[in-house]
C-alpha cells in the first residue's frame, strides 16, 4: 500500500497537543468495565464485590493512600498494577477465574489512565461508578445464541415480503437517530461468475454459471455516520435518549458485541460525513450487521462474493458494470488517478444498471466468504458461500481510490486479507475490530428476501475466526 502523509495531520496534531482526560467520557468506562467489577462493597452479578478497595466513589477510591497519588502515576496501583507482566500475581484486572483468560487493559486505556493520574486525578463531585461488563468481550455462544434468538423473532415479526415481486427500494431511518440508508432489490437469476482471462492470480477462473437467490444491497457503502452509532454505545445512547425512544427497542441491541474504543481517529483525516466507514475487521463488519438487525427488524449481513459479483455486474457480462472500457472509469469510479489520495463521499458517481453507487473503487469492500484461489473449480450451482474456518485470508472485492491498476477495479477482482492489514496495531494480542493499515477497506449489507433460522443467523454474524494467531505476519 502507498504511503499518503496528507492523511495524517489530524492524528500529529492530536498527539502534539493533547487534549485533557475528561473523566466522565474517557476514565469512567474503563473503571466501570475492568476495575469496579471486582472493588465495590457489595459484589455485582459479574464478579464477587472487595471492599478493601472501592472503587466506586470518589471519596472511598481515595481512601487508600497508595492506590491513586495525584500527579504520580508511578506511585499509583491503579496504575501501576495494569502494566505489568502477564505472569505477575498483583496484574490487575487479574486472570479471569471462570475462561482463564487475562482480560488485561489496552495501551490506549492504560495511557488515559497515567495521564489522567497525572493530570491530578480530577474525579468530579456526585460521579457514582457501577460495575457493567466489558465492552468488546463476546459472550459465551449460549448467551449469544439467545439474544439472536430474540432478533430472530423480532425479524419475523417486522418482515412483510414474501416474494421476489414484495420487493422495493426502501429508507431504512435507524431508531433513536436522524441517520437513514438506501437499500435496493436484487432479482434473482443466474449469471457467469467470475474472468476468462483468470485474473494476475488465476484466481478469477473458471467461468462458472452460479445461480442467486433475491436481496436488498446497500445502495452505497456503509458511512461513517451508520457506522459510528455502533461504534461508540454511550454516545448512541445518548442520542436515542434525547429521541425520548423507548427502551425495550434497544434491550437486543445493547445485548450485542460491540467494539472497544480506537486508540487512533480511524478515518486518518480523510473525513466523517457521509464517507465510507473503513479500516474494521471483517468480524467487526458482521457484528454490526447483528446489531443493525437487532435495531431495525430486518435480516442483514455481508454478501457472498457470488452475490457481490452478481449485483456488481448488474446483468452485465463485461469487464466493469458498464462494458470494457477502462477510458470510462472515473465516471464511475473513485481511485487512483481521481480520488486526490483519499476515499470521497459515497454517490456521488454513476451507478450501475441496478442502482448500486461505488461498487466499483472508493473502497474496498468485505464479503462473508473464505478466500480460496482455487474455489471456483468446486463452487456450489446455487448460492456459494466458502464459510471461513480460519483468521486469515477472507475476500474483499471492488478495488478503492488507492488502486490505479484497472485490473483491480474490474467486477472479477479479488483480494485477500491478511494480518499484515493490521501490522501497526500496537495491541497484543492485535484488536479484533479494528485494522490500522487498511485505510482503503469497507463493506456494504445486503438483506436476504429468505430470512434463515437462529442458527443459520448466528452462523452468518460469527462467520470466521476473528481472533489472530499472534505467530502470522502474513496470509497464509
Amino acid at each position: 500500500m502507498k504511503v499518503h502523509l496528507a492523511l495524517f495531520p489530524a492524528v500529529f496534531i492530536a498527539a502534539s497537543a493533547p487534549a485533557a482526560i475528561d473523566f466522565v467520557k474517557d476514565v469512567q468506562p474503563i473503571l466501570e468495565q475492568n476495575c469496579v467489577r471486582c472493588h465495590n462493597p457489595k459484589g455485582t452479578d459479574f464478579e464477587q464485590g472487595n471492599t478493601d478497595i472501592d472503587l466506586s466513589t470518589k471519596g472511598t477510591a481515595f481512601d487508600n493512600a497508595s492506590t491513586i497519588v495525584s500527579g504520580k502515576p508511578d506511585k499509583s496501583k491503579l496504575y501501576t498494577t495494569t502494566v505489568l507482566p502477564d505472569n505477575a500475581k498483583k496484574l490487575m484486572p487479574p486472570k479471569n477465574k471462570v475462561t482463564g483468560i487475562i482480560e488485561r487493559l489496552t495501551k490506549p486505556e492504560t495511557e488515559i489512565i497515567k495521564d489522567w493520574i497525572t493530570e491530578g486525578a480530577k474525579w468530579p463531585d456526585g460521579v457514582t461508578l457501577t460495575a457493567r461488563k466489558k465492552e468488546g468481550i463476546e459472550t459465551d455462544a449460549n448467551a449469544e445464541k439467545t439474544v439472536v434468538a430474540g432478533i430472530h423473532q423480532r425479524i419475523l415479526a417486522v418482515t412483510t415480503e414474501k416474494a421476489p415481486g414484495d420487493m422495493k427500494p426502501y429508507t431504512t431511518t435507524i431508531a433513536g437517530t436522524d441517520i437513514t440508508f438506501d437499500m435496493v432489490p436484487i432479482p434473482p437469476g443466474k449469471f457467469k461468475m467470475g474472468s476468462p482471462k483468470g485474473g494476475k492470480k488465476g484466481d478469477e477462473a473458471p467461468v462458472h454459471e452460479v445461480e442467486i437467490s433475491p436481496f436488498w444491497m446497500g445502495k452505497c457503502e456503509v458511512t461513517w455516520n451508520e457506522f459510528e452509532l455502533f461504534m461508540y454505545r454511550h454516545e448512541e445512547a445518548k442520542i436515542r435518549e434525547a429521541k425520548k425512544l423507548d427502551p425495550s427497542l434497544n434491550q437486543l441491541t445493547d445485548a450485542t458485541a460491540r467494539p472497544t474504543q480506537p486508540y487512533v481517529e480511524m478515518s486518518f483525516g480523510m473525513g466523517k460525513e457521509g464517507f465510507p466507514a473503513i479500516s474494521m475487521t471483517q468480524h467487526a463488519a458482521n457484528k454490526y450487521c447483528e446489531w443493525l438487525s437487532a435495531k431495525t427488524g430486518h435480516f442483514y449481513r455481508l454478501p457472498t462474493e457470488a452475490e457481490w459479483e452478481y449485483a456488481a455486474r448488474a446483468g452485465s457480462t463485461t469487464t466493469y458494470p458498464w462494458g470494457d472500457d477502462a477510458s470510462v472509469l472515473s465516471e464511475y469510479a473513485w481511485y487512483e488517478k481521481n480520488a486526490d489520495f483519499k476515499y470521497q463521499k459515497v454517490g456521488k458517481k454513476k451507478p450501475n444498471a441496478w442502482g448500486l453507487h461505488d461498487i466499483i473503487g472508493n473502497v474496498w469492500e468485505w464479503c462473508l466468504d473464505q478466500y480460496d484461489p482455487a474455489y471456483y473449480t468446486k463452487t456450489p450451482a446455487k448460492d456459494p458461500w466458502n464459510k471461513a474456518t480460519k483468521p486469515y485470508p477472507h475476500v474483499a472485492r471492488g478495488g478503492s481510490w488507492d488502486d490505479g491498476d484497472p485490473a483491480r477495479l474490474t467486477v472479477t477482482a479479488r483480494k485477500p486479507s491478511g494480518p499484515e492489514w493490521k501490522i501497526q496495531d500496537p495491541q497484543l494480542p492485535k484488536s479484533i475490530w479494528y485494522l490500522t493499515d487498511a485505510q482503503w477497506l469497507g463493506f456494504r449489507v445486503v438483506r436476504p428476501l429468505a430470512v434463515p433460522a437462529p442458527d443459520q443467523l448466528y452462523t452468518y454474524w460469527n462467520s470466521g475466526v476473528e481472533k489472530d494467531d499472534p505467530n502470522l505476519t502474513k496470509a497464509e
